[in-house]
């Protein structure tokens, strides 16, 4: 079978490697554009671009997929690209790009995506740290034929993940990655499946992860405080200023103790008690400007900190 296959991230990649390995003709690989990455903001390719260069397949990377978009020409040379590698089907994971109707409508056997949530909860741009964030008990994988719609296609398949108590976004992304390659290649061997439309109830939309968001406020319940660590965990993280610094905060623990939120309740090597809306935050793993992430104790050691600190939003 010829497929197309669009996606960026590592999520994506993961998902291509297993389709290639199970021996599917990946025919074109779409992909977003070189970006800037690291200290010199040299352009660096897409996950799914490394994979495609080191494995011979050939690559397209239009800047959209609109014809009568700001990019028409890069839009018109992605479709003969389309046309012309004569797939299937297309698959896509994590691609970055709104596929029109005519991306839609060139594979006689459409487009399948694989989501990284149990469809119809978590629609979107973040499924997996939002889950995390929201306190949910599991999240998995849903394939999907794609429709005009943002992440309304019909499910063909769906399996379930729990979302285990130390779980960041870092953690479950790659399970759910794993998963995602094996129920992808699950789905093209079956043939024909029978697509199931979603609920109308249960429909979340998990929003884009901002920047702004990284700011811990501490007049929030501790447990919501400490699924935002794992959840913005490795972006954007969280943060708090301390002693005029931005710090980001990795790891906690809860902690049964109470006082005005921002303020170090007591400290010891493992980490300063923080107050907050409910309950506290032991921190235990921090992270200074321009340093690693290390054990509280060894940034205690550098920078100590004393009851009756205040902590800051930042």
């Amino acid at each position: 079978m010829r497929l197309i296959f669009a996606g960026t991230p590592e999520f994506a990649a993961v998902a291509l490697a297993r389709l290639h390995a199970a021996g599917f003709e990946i025919a074109l690989a779409l992909t977003q554009p070189d970006r800037p990455a690291g200290r010199g903001l040299k352009l660096l390719p897409s996950a799914v671009k490394q994979f495609a260069l080191d494995h011979g397949i050939p690559v397209a990377q239009p800047r959209s997929l609109r014809l009568d978009g700001k990019y028409p020409d890069d839009a018109q040379a992605a479709r003969q690209a389309l046309l012309a590698a004569g797939a299937e089907v297309m698959i896509v994971a994590a691609y970055g790009l709104i596929l029109p109707q005519w991306v839609l409508d060139t594979p006689p056997r459409g487009c399948l995506n694989i989501h990284g949530s149990l469809l119809p909860r978590w629609r979107g741009a973040a499924p997996i740290h939002r889950a995390i964030e929201a306190g949910d008990a599991e999240t998995g994988i849903t394939i999907m034929q794609m429709d005009a719609g943002l992440d309304t296609g019909a499910m063909l398949l769906k399996e379930a993940v729990a979302i285990r108590p130390d779980d960041s976004t870092s953690t479950l992304h790659d399970r759910l990655a794993d998963l995602g390659g094996k129920l992808i290649v699950e789905a093209l061997r079956a043939g024909e499946l029978r697509p199931t439309p979603q609920p109308a109830e249960g429909v979340t939309y998990a929003h884009k992860i901002e920047k702004a968001e990284a700011a811990i406020d501490w007049a929030l319940p501790a447990r919501q405080i400490e699924r935002r660590l794992r959840a913005f965990d490795p972006f954007p993280g969280a943060s708090t200023v301390i002693d005029g610094e931005i710090v980001k905060v990795w790891r906690a623990e809860l902690v049964d103790q109470a006082g005005p939120a921002g303020t170090v309740l007591a400290v010891d090597d493992t980490g300063p008690v923080v107050a907050c809306g409910e309950q506290a935050l032991r921190l235990t793993e921090l992270q200074r400007p321009g340093g690693k992430r290390q054990p509280a104790r060894a940034y205690l050691q550098a920078k100590p900190l004393a009851p009756g600190d205040i902590l800051a939003g930042s």
